[in-house]
């Protein structure tokens, strides 16, 4: 039974929120969220997980060094979200769906929002979060923040996010806790758009991983190739431009090609050095999104008609059917398809146009 009643912040902020999941990005958040002024409760996947965060009073496995507030409440993901008038998803987007269809079970209130901190896709569908949970909940009760996050730098220096929403009143609430934590966030009304440039910019720092040995102009050109495919897709679905031009798409892939600690762009190193896609994660230590979402961006791509000879190369490579030279050749020899060609008035053209009708009256 879908539960799809309106959301309560209208005219005022949320007293209290929970964050699911309890990876770098969900603990950063949560300590905004406390710094807001905002009673958090952050809920890690295990007894065990929560208990040390408890014990060490910081996430020593996911963002070492920074000290959990003394006000932050630490549980685990079996407890209640009852008293939550704002819940958050911080877990990868390949397990949200699971998340999403046991939130009721947890007693999610009524009119509680729901706001999706992943930037990927769901599998096995490849939607994006925010269908999946807008399907069961109603569009004006859900939210995805996008832009560039690096954990450890957002809870030390800030950042700048994007809060996306079809409804305004929910984006602007999200902004304003955000902004009162210490992070710049502007408001979008484009969700699709700014999921996309996350997935795209995922996907473009994998790319551009998998090719950096061979020199810069390749990464870039695999980045680009990527970016320009994965905005067709989220065009045909009604995003708009901005989202991939601004702070959710080339602000976040900046910020992710450039960051040492980047999961997606380490990934794409291991895989473009031989190490096979299933062995990667392990490796890293942490699950890595672009794995999981490239594939199904290129069935999505090929399901919609669209050509994308990157995408679907890279998908080929992580499953072991290309080969790291091949995928440097397809790189290096892909041509974008051709931008569509419009033929530029001459000045005065409408003036000479609204005379030349005017003399035949």
């Amino acid at each position: 039974m879908t539960n799809r009643s309106r959301s309560t912040f209208r005219g005022s902020t949320p007293r209290r929120a929970t964050v699911v999941g309890a990876g770098s990005f969900g603990t950063a958040v949560a300590i905004l969220l406390v710094r807001a002024g905002v009673r958090t409760t952050l809920q890690a996947r295990t007894t065990a997980q929560a208990a040390e965060l408890q014990r060490s009073g910081e996430n020593s496995a996911y963002l070492p060094g920074v000290p959990l507030p003394r006000e932050l409440r630490i549980e685990t993901s079996s407890d209640s979200l009852a008293r939550a008038e704002l819940v958050l998803l911080a877990v990868p987007a390949t397990a949200i769906d699971g998340v999403i269809t046991q939130l009721d079970q947890r007693g999610l209130g009524s009119r509680t929002p729901v706001v999706s901190l992943a930037k990927g896709l769901v599998a096995p569908s490849g939607a994006v979060t925010t269908s999946i949970s807008g399907a069961r909940y109603g569009a004006e009760r859900v939210a995805v923040i996008g832009g560039p996050a690096h954990a450890d730098e957002l809870v030390h220096d800030g950042g700048a996010l994007v809060a996306a929403s079809t409804d305004e009143q929910l984006a602007g609430m999200l902004a304003h806790l955000f902004t009162r934590g210490g992070v710049i966030c502007e408001i979008s009304d484009d969700p699709i758009g700014v999921e996309y440039a996350g997935a795209a910019k995922n996907a473009a720092a994998l790319a551009s991983g998998a090719t950096e040995a061979q020199g810069l102009n390749a990464a870039g050109a695999a980045a680009g190739h990527i970016f320009h495919e994965i905005w067709r897709l989220a065009e045909s679905q009604g995003a708009r431009p901005e989202s991939f031009i601004g702070l959710a798409g080339t602000g976040d892939l900046v910020a992710t090609a450039l960051a040492p600690g980047s999961r997606n762009r380490r990934a794409g190193e291991l895989l473009g050095s031989g190490v096979e896609a299933a062995e990667i994660p392990q490796q890293i230590g942490q699950a890595v999104e672009a794995l999981e979402t490239v594939p199904m961006l290129a069935k999505a791509l090929a399901d919609a008609g669209i050509e994308a000879p990157v995408t679907s190369g890279l998908s080929a490579l992580i499953y072991g059917q290309l080969s790291v030279d091949d995928w440097i050749a397809l790189v290096r020899t892909s041509v974008p398809a051709p931008a569509l060609w419009r033929r530029r008035v001459r000045p005065g053209f409408w003036a000479r146009l609204r005379a030349r009708l005017s003399g035949r009256r």
